[in-house]
């Protein structure tokens, strides 16, 4: 079975190919084993991604866990996740078009046995280690790349941002310090009053909350993270929106273009 659709990683691996920098043989002979091709590491890499397991689980024949770990690293020092998250969502911006003037943001904690730079005490697990994600979607859901860190990242994209973006969130940030930091950041507000129970259906927020479940049943990083560095964390992070951002696009375009290798169906 493969970790994600053809349909899917191969327009995201085509995208990867081009943003790798040319690789340098400093071997003084030239006696290097054939090297691997990048495209085999960034199939290992995604099926870790998904699936979950050590990177020894991964390896065979054709590449072990050293190599995968140290194509990763390289790929982190290159700045190419972040790069290709980035093309991602500008492609659907441009292509479909990103509601930002509603934006939602959530919380999810996963489980994080091996601790690491992340890695804190978990208030919902009897204090065993977790990672506290906060997720910001636009008004359908799509990830752009927390409460400050989240909504500051959407200026490093080109996008039109609207002149008035108005965020909504939960009782869990009802608080003066939300509502400080989105007045300072120039974002109108709608939370939900702590003690007040209101159904998620007659609130913008089910998008968010989709989005969720799309990272946990996709993806086994976002239910139990062993990575302990927060860049490796962030890179498979970058990853993983751009398989859900591409997987929307597609969906999206299929009513509306037409190109080569469209699926038969809509996905």
């Amino acid at each position: 079975m493969p970790a994600v659709e053809a349909w899917a990683i191969e327009p995201l691996r085509v995208q990867f190919e081009t943003l790798l920098p040319p690789h340098v043989d400093t071997h003084p002979w030239g006696c290097h084993n054939p090297r691997i091709p990048d495209r085999v590491v960034f199939d290992k890499l995604v099926a870790k991604i998904v699936f979950g397991s050590s990177y020894e689980k991964h390896a065979d024949a054709s590449c072990s866990a050293t190599t995968i770990r140290a194509r990763r690293n390289a790929w982190i020092t290159a700045g190419v996740f972040d790069r290709l998250e980035q093309i991602v969502l500008e492609a659907y911006d441009r292509i479909v078009g990103l509601d930002l003037a509603d934006i939602t943001v959530d919380g999810q904690i996963t489980k994080a046995p091996c601790g690491g730079e992340a890695a804190g005490k978990s208030p919902i697990d009897r204090g065993k280690l977790g990672i506290k994600w906060s997720r910001l979607t636009d008004g359908s859901g799509i990830p752009p790349p927390l409460l400050r860190p989240t909504l500051e990242k959407l200026g490093r994209f080109e996008l039109a941002l609207p002149e008035v973006m108005r965020v909504h969130l939960d009782a869990g940030y009802d608080s003066k310090i939300t509502r400080e930091l989105l007045a300072e950041l120039g974002c109108g507000w709608q939370i939900q009053p702590k003690g007040e129970v209101i159904p998620i259906n007659h609130t913008r927020r089910w998008v968010v909350e989709r989005t969720n479940s799309w990272y946990s049943r996709g993806f086994n990083l976002t239910l139990s993270c062993t990575e302990r560095r927060e860049v490796v964390i962030n890179a498979h992070l970058a990853v993983i929106s751009a398989i859900i951002v591409i997987r929307r696009l597609v969906r999206e375009a299929w009513t509306t273009h037409r190109w080569d290798t469209r699926p038969r169906r809509r996905p």
